[in-house]
């Protein structure tokens, strides 16, 4: 008899919660659970596709090692040898450096992403560490780290109390929203319009958010600090700075007046291509509503000035009054979060600890830019060993990386490579071993990651709805496995592993005179934890000591993995609430209005201001029913308006000859490559756009479904040589393309050939 099981949907940051139909061991079904305290039934095409993807035949389904240049099957043992033997051998003789880690968008997603990935780097020391941070969110960490002292503490707007949106660069109605985690992000927007509130978007594509919108601002695209700069500009000349409450909490204020000075609506006129009338309408609406929010997300994040526009988001939220109080931007307090601190000093943020080999990139949150990885295998110098060695857990940068041709050849040449995968991909396929994780069905799930974001305190967690199907491993324990052979201890029980972590962060909490457990005996707590395995009292521990937590017994209506497993629909926590200055981890204790680097970046923005761009540029797009490259072999999440079309406006295709349809040549610095034309006159002239994670055309793959219809890879059109200067982040958007019709014979050919 078929039966149902709750799952909270892995597979984009809205985080709704699933209600799957289970027959004989399969999921054969999926709508949006109605009882769930945050998503409350909401569902998306990928979550109801949640069956089609976890039983997709392409999955692998047990290790593969490479024995005579062929990827074989292998039992797990023989596996995880073969990683022992391939990555200490290059520890011992390069150091930990030589070996490089590679983390991808799906571990966020994922309970053993949360948990493991930090103990592989500590275990191998290396300073060689990669994600996805760095093609993606990575300037708004560091405006935050900058401003506020911690890279993780990030404003996220109030959406179901304000009066007054501003979005720049995002499309939630068909990203369902990202660093501001928020079920049916739609719903929320139609809902603030219903109040009476006002809706603005700014971007250079005619999304279906911005039309929505009550006002949609088309700016040039890459100059969306200028904008955020001459809005702020305007507060003060106008006498609307009004910080209200936060004033106490500032630094650097008196500062910024001057360092803005040449950021005029009139001077930004011209290069974002939006007339100073308006740029002076949006600071003054945006200064006179009752409450009111700017979000901006990876629009604003992956052009040359991400941080600083980062930045000036958190600016405005501020000279109006809005962070920090509902209806603005608000700091969230997930359950699992570390245990709160008093508000005070902390050791503040800093960029720049160590830099890569090659050309000398500043790290930030420990991270080196993706975009620098290839340059880091291929090239030597002097100033240490290249890598030799990669771990690659749940990436893909071939696809999702600049010029995935050269870091094709990179991977290559390496001396081991290892990859967490379910899947034989572009990059995967390049490893000496694949280690494939089970389906989400058979994974628990708990949002470590999202709930620091969402706009509503909640706390959710779903067992894993199907048991492991012989054969299979958790990926808990692949992980953890993992951390074992790699730091030279293969072979121990994987236990040891959530064992040491529990024994070490206790240790430390009854030393931490405001932990709830100051004082008390370590071993004694340890013996309270529930769960059935190491990953579960893990999660108990961190809810025990986190902000609602039980404290171990101190608060007996506290959280516990007992009172949450008891609540199958989740614990509802509350709306965001006012934190400051708790969250606040600068040198100052303060907010850091105007900290060194971003002051120190502000001349390049000013040059900026007298930047045309010469001909056509690139944006980037992303589709309801796709995230990133994961997608592209589920047949239900493929075709209709999830295709890999260029699209250009209607007076840029006559211009250059184009007809809707016809096959083009899209060449960059990186490269070319070519994708049927969408005419349209969704994107602004002098814009061209392409969506992210398409190219399944490289040979030794195994996804039949996304090989049939590859698309382009648009990353291929950047050298990697583009990079936001603070954080590393890779230009995506804003770049400098040509684009030329083929001849009929040659579109019927690339036709043919797809």
């Amino acid at each position: 008899m078929p039966r149902t099981a709750l799952r909270i949907c892995p597979l984009c940051e809205a985080t709704c919660g699933l209600t799957l139909t289970i027959d004989r061991g399969r999921v054969t079904g999926a709508r949006g659970d109605r009882d769930d305290v945050f998503s409350k039934g909401f569902i998306c095409p990928k979550g109801a596709a949640f069956g089609d993807l976890d039983a997709d035949p392409d999955r692998l389904r047990a290790p593969l090692v490479r024995v005579d240049g062929e990827l074989r099957e292998a039992t797990w043992d023989e596996a995880f040898d073969a990683v022992a033997a391939g990555i200490r051998p290059v520890v011992e003789r390069y150091g930990p450096h030589a070996v490089g880690l590679v983390l991808g968008n799906p571990n966020v997603h994922t309970v053993a992403g949360a948990l493991y990935p930090p103990l592989l780097i500590a275990g191998l020391g290396t300073r060689s560490l990669f994600t996805a941070s760095t093609v993606d969110q990575m300037p708004k960490h560091v405006s935050s780290g900058l401003l506020f002292g911690d890279a993780n503490a990030i404003p996220v707007p109030d959406l179901d109390r304000t009066d007054h949106l501003l979005l720049i660069g995002a499309n939630p109605l068909e990203s369902n929203g990202s660093l501001c985690t928020a079920p049916d992000f739609p719903g929320r927007l139609k809902a603030l319009r219903a109040r009476g509130g006002t809706l603005t978007v700014v971007d250079p594509r005619r999304t279906r958010t911005a039309r929505l919108a009550d006002r949609h601002i088309a700016v040039r695209p890459g100059t969306d600090a200028l904008l955020l700069a001459a809005m702020a500009h305007t507060l003060f000349a106008e006498d609307l700075v009004t910080p209200a409450d936060l004033a106490p909490h500032l630094d650097g204020l008196d500062r910024l007046p001057a360092a803005l000075a040449d950021f005029t609506p009139e001077a930004v006129a011209d290069a974002c291509d939006v007339d100073a009338a308006t740029v002076r309408t949006l600071a003054r609406e945006l200064a006179a509503a009752p409450t009111a929010a700017v979000y901006a997300r990876i629009g604003s994040c992956t052009v040359p000035h991400g941080t600083l526009a980062g930045w000036l988001v958190d600016v405005l939220n501020i000279l109006t009054g809005n962070l920090d109080r509902p209806g603005g931007a608000l700091f969230p307090q997930a359950a699992t979060d570390r245990t709160p601190r008093p508000a005070g000093p902390g050791r503040g943020f800093a960029l720049g600890r160590w830099h890569s080999r090659v050309r000398r990139h500043p790290e930030a949150k420990g991270e080196l830019p993706l975009a620098a990885l290839a340059e880091e295998i291929d090239t030597a110098t002097d100033e240490g060993e290249p890598i030799r060695a990669l771990v690659a857990v749940a990436a893909n940068p071939v696809l999702s990386a600049p010029d995935g041709d050269r870091l094709d050849k990179a991977l290559a040449s390496l001396d081991f490579m290892v990859s967490v995968d379910p899947y034989l991909n572009e990059t995967s396929r390049h490893a000496h071993v694949v280690l494939p994780p089970p389906p989400p069905a058979q994974s628990p799930h708990h949002d470590f990651a999202f709930n620091t974001l969402a706009v509503r305190n909640q706390v959710r967690y779903t067992r894993p709805a199907v048991p492991l199907e012989p054969g299979r491993m958790a990926e808990t324990e692949i992980l953890a496995r993992l951390v074992l052979a790699v730091t030279g201890m293969h072979g121990a029980d994987p236990a040891v592993v959530d064992a040491m972590v529990v024994d070490r962060t206790l240790a430390q909490a009854v030393t931490e005179p405001h932990s709830p457990v100051h004082g008390r005996d370590p071993k004694e707590l340890a013996a309270l934890l529930t769960g059935v395995n190491g990953p579960e009292r893990r999660l108990d521990m961190m809810l025990r000591l986190g902000p609602y937590g039980d404290g171990f017994g101190a608060d007996p209506d506290g959280l516990t993995l007992d009172r949450l497993l008891a609540h199958p629909h989740g614990i509802d926590l509350g709306p965001l609430r006012p934190r400051l200055p708790q969250p606040l981890k600068t040198r100052s204790g303060k907010v850091e209005l105007l900290p060194e680097p971003i002051a120190a970046d502000l001349p390049r923005l000013r040059a900026a201001l007298a930047e045309r761009p010469a001909g056509l540029v690139l944006v980037g797009r992303r589709h309801l029913r796709s995230n990133n490259s994961w997608m592209h072999n589920v047949p239900a999440l493929t075709g209709g308006s999830n295709r890999c079309t260029l699209h250009l406006h209607p007076e840029d295709a006559e211009r250059l000859g184009v007809r809707d349809g016809q096959t083009v040549r899209i060449k960059g610095a990186g490269g070319e490559v070519t994708a049927p034309a969408e005419v349209t006159d969704a994107v602004r002239p002098g814009v061209v756009s392409l969506p992210h994670g398409w190219g399944h055309d490289r040979p030794g793959t195994r996804t039949r479904h996304a090989s049939a219809d590859p698309g382009a890879n648009v990353n291929q059109l950047l050298d990697g040589s583009l990079l936001d200067p603070l954080s590393g982040n890779a230009v995506l958007n804003a770049v400098p393309v040509e684009v030329a019709p083929l001849s009929a014979a040659v579109t019927k050919t690339c036709r043919a050939l797809t």
